[in-house]
């Protein structure tokens, strides 16, 4: 029996959102596990960023790069001029995101239209270029990331919700397309993870209480619960995990 390995040595990722939070997280954790790095964001530095030095530091090169996602046709764009990039892609991170509150009988069209592009949209159109590359190749790991607002409805969200709804279908469409061609496609969906997006929340007393007695285990999850998803699914040890949404939340969506 082979042995199952989460090396990702000779590999390269390209994860978006990497500049903070969660995709900083994961694109220190694969450069962690050997892979180099493309980071994304559409406020990267282009050299001497966070992103940069942690995988640096590890000894592993970074390339930062500017995307907005909201924009469609710069994403396609990217993802055609990615597809062709040597060495090639061979771990897609789909991390960046964006969300806009406000109850749904005032939520405006722009508001939804933005969300849709950014976290739905946008999304496939980068993925598609790549994923046909490797679908080419034979070899591929492409993650999402998904939300427990995939599976809930959540509150004044409802562009946001709609999106990782999509998210999910997009990642078993995509899975049912490519599995059999060598391409891994999953999701990961974070649970309430504290980051710099929701530190009012969490300093919320009554808010925060509620949310931690619906958390079987107990607390708020880390930025590196949800990096070392990411690494699992980019790796051999994944190899026969296809179509998967991968909830990492405490136990929240079993409650």
């Amino acid at each position: 029996m082979t042995g199952f390995r989460l090396d990702l040595s000779g590999r390269l990722a390209l994860v978006t959102g990497a500049n903070r939070g969660l995709g900083l997280a994961m694109a220190e954790a694969l450069a962690r596990a050997g892979a180099d790095i493309i980071a994304v964001s559409a406020t990267i530095e282009t050299a001497g960023s966070e992103v940069e030095r942690r995988v640096t530091a590890l000894g592993r090169r970074c390339d930062a790069r500017r995307l907005d996602l909201s924009d469609a046709d710069a994403a396609e764009a990217f993802g055609t001029e990615l597809a062709r990039h040597d060495p090639p892609i061979d771990i897609l991170i789909n991390n960046a995101g964006t969300i806009r509150r406000a109850p749904a009988a005032e939520h405006t069209r722009a508001d939804w239209e933005h969300v849709l592009a950014t976290d739905l949209g946008s999304q496939f159109l980068l993925t598609r270029p790549i994923g046909r590359s490797q679908v080419e190749r034979g070899y591929g790991k492409i993650i999402f990331t998904a939300s427990l607002l995939s599976f809930q409805g959540g509150i004044t969200v409802p562009g946001y919700a709609a999106a990782k709804h999509g998210i999910v279908g997009l990642t078993k469409a995509l899975a049912n397309e490519w599995a059999g061609s060598g391409v891994n496609v999953n999701a990961i969906a974070p649970g309430y993870i504290a980051t710099d997006n929701n530190v009012a929340l969490r300093n919320d007393p009554e808010r925060s209480r509620q949310i931690l007695d619906r958390i079987p285990a107990g607390r708020w999850g880390t930025a590196e619960d949800v990096a070392g998803a990411a690494v699992f699914l980019a790796s051999d040890a994944a190899r026969y995990v296809h179509g998967a949404i991968l909830a990492v939340d405490g136990g929240w969506l079993g409650r």
